[in-house]
């Protein structure tokens, strides 16, 4: 799922190589702390939050998949 995310993540930014994804795995459920540079966050959570909402999504069913339950966060 990390990859998953991580492919997603890096082909909005500009900055690919400023994108850190740190990965806390539970045994039902997964959280990702997202971090990019300060000037793609506004393209990473998109206008009202709607990238950041399909991104969530996206990823909620590929971890139903999975049987786990999985929570987002983009960090600044």
């Amino acid at each position: 799922m990390k990859d998953s995310l991580e492919a997603i993540i890096t082909s909005l930014v500009n900055n690919p190589s400023d994108v850190s994804i740190n990965e806390i795995d539970g045994e039902k459920q997964v959280a990702f702390e997202v971090k990019v540079a300060d000037s793609d966050m506004g393209r990473v959570i998109g206008k009202e939050g709607r990238i950041a909402k399909a991104i969530r999504t996206i990823m909620k069913a590929q971890a139903a998949k999975e049987g786990k339950k999985i929570t987002i966060e983009f960090i600044d």
